[in-house]
């Protein structure tokens, strides 16, 4: 809508933000109409119509088989249009238009801002399965013509009420016709069912409903004033009730077709199932990351107990298996303490990164200098615990044989994603400009408990590829490979 606004049509942006939160609303009307809607917005220079938007509706058979936004129609071909245009005016016709068998009635209706026509809503209503209607479609056609008289005097939409239409109640969820004094005149059967779930035992017609709702919600207080005040439909609202058996979303329209409140519209939705499957949910992230926060404390405990036994070992290797030991169990320890804040098993893989950085340059303080470049991205925590530890490993063993005692130099590791949403990777590159490797050294083929560990868990748990060699210029590169699902 926005393309084509701009390119066919002199409205200004806050004409165009009005657009935009009209057509947020317009699937109300569509429905209350039974009938598809199109808006139509004259061109820059007058001489033509274009479609910027459409609308089907969910309670009816569409007039519309094509989609109709983007065309393009001359002034006087739609005498309807024109009428709405330069009077301002919902215009109907007497005899319906037949498009391919089908009898279409057709109205239009003016959409007004701040005292001008910036286009016209084109209602279509499908008449082929027309019979006598019931109550419930009185009521929803009568809802339909009031809203219709309220956006042609520029009353509707409520400035600031932006509306989502996915999480909005509609009107098939539940539709309550209020009059001025907010006694319900009207309930369809699914918004009777959904009071009676909040505790009510008998009809709701003829009851004040703010009353009867601030009654049924088990709060008492301002909270009540408050409920009691939004389900009479005063004011554009919307909210939601918990009573003791289950919970609704309330959203109050008044409706002032000639100015003035003639009672309003109020639209709910049984939300109990949808809340109650959100606590659980709530219930078992909060188990998850208190889980991985045990995890963590158990790891640290066990990487302390290591410590401590190192200390007490005579044996100079020994002494260093161990502290090899402690950092890679601090490294899964790190993992866990990011998955127990998260509210999702995925991590943001960079602070990880950057914390193993720092542990494992411990080693060799004030000799070597750690940095990182590149973004890892958002990792699952199936691949972040074993990268974190394959990271260890290889930033352990350059600092450990990369350079002599005192030596000064550089350890970077670079991270870079890269391929299709379907094949996503991400390539890791830790270079370092030490003394390089060995005559005939094999990465594949190594014994070092450390590289067997990387070998293990790239190939392995990861399902990449590990390749260590020589840097172009000096020192050695550990190249890894490894697939990942797409970043979001």
């Amino acid at each position: 809508m926005n393309d084509l606004v701009r390119q066919h049509t002199a409205l200004s942006e806050s004409d165009l933000e009005w657009l935009h939160l009209l057509v947020s609303e317009w699937q109300l009307l569509s429905d209350l109409s039974f009938a598809d809607l199109v808006l139509w917005v004259p061109t820059l220079d007058g001489t033509r119509y274009v479609s910027v938007a459409q609308m089907r509706p969910n309670t009816g058979p569409t007039s519309y088989q094509d989609d109709m936004v983007g065309h393009l129609v001359p002034r006087g071909r739609r005498p309807l249009l024109d009428a709405a245009l330069d009077e301002g005016r919902i215009v109907r016709e007497g005899d319906p238009e037949w498009r391919e068998e089908v009898p279409v009635r057709v109205e239009s209706i003016p959409v007004r801002r701040e005292g001008r026509v910036l286009g016209v809503i084109a209602r279509n209503t499908n008449l082929l399965t027309v019979r006598t209607p019931s109550r419930l479609e009185l009521t929803y056609l009568q809802s339909a013509s009031d809203l219709a008289q309220m956006i042609a005097a520029g009353s509707f939409p409520f400035p600031g009420q932006q509306v989502d239409m996915d999480a909005s109640p509609r009107a098939g969820d539940g539709l309550i016709r209020l009059d001025a004094d907010g006694i319900v005149q009207y309930a369809s059967p699914n918004a009777l069912s959904a009071y009676h779930h909040l505790g009510l035992a008998s009809d709701l017609v003829g009851q004040h409903l703010g009353e009867l709702t601030a009654q049924l919600a088990p709060s008492r207080g301002p909270v009540d004033e408050a409920i009691a005040k939004l389900a009479s439909g005063y004011a554009p609202r919307e909210t939601e009730v918990e009573g003791s058996g289950g919970v609704i979303q309330l959203r109050a329209i008044p409706l002032k077709p000639k100015g003035t409140r003639i009672g309003s519209l109020v639209l709910l939705r049984d939300v109990t199932e949808l809340r109650r499957r959100e606590r659980e949910l709530i219930t078992k992230d909060a188990t998850i990351r208190e889980i991985h926060h045990r995890v963590k404390n158990n790891l640290q405990t066990v990487a302390a107990l290591l410590r401590l036994q190192a200390r007490r070992i005579d044996s100079e290797q020994g002494r260093e298996a161990l502290n090899e030991a402690v950092r890679r169990v601090g490294s899964i320890a790190i993992v866990h303490e990011t998955l127990s804040q998260n509210l999702d098993e995925r991590v943001e893989f960079d602070e990880i990164a950057d914390r193993v950085l720092a542990m494992v340059a411990e080693i060799s303080p004030g000799k070597v200098t750690c940095r990182r470049t590149g973004r890892f991205g958002i990792l699952d925590a199936e691949v972040a615990t074993p990268l974190a530890m394959v990271l260890t490993e290889i930033l352990q063993n350059a600092l450990e044989h990369a350079f002599a005692q005192g030596e000064q130099g550089t350890v970077e590791v670079s991270a870079v994603r890269g391929g299709t949403r379907d094949d996503a990777r991400l390539l890791i590159t830790v270079r370092d400009d030490g003394r390089g490797l060995p005559e005939g050294f094999d990465p594949q083929k190594a014994g070092n408990l450390g590289l067997q560990i990387v070998r293990t868990l790239v190939e392995g748990e990861l399902g990449g590829a590990f390749d260590m060699l020589a840097a172009p210029e000096r020192g050695t590169q550990v190249v890894l490979d490894v697939p990942v699902r797409a970043d979001k």
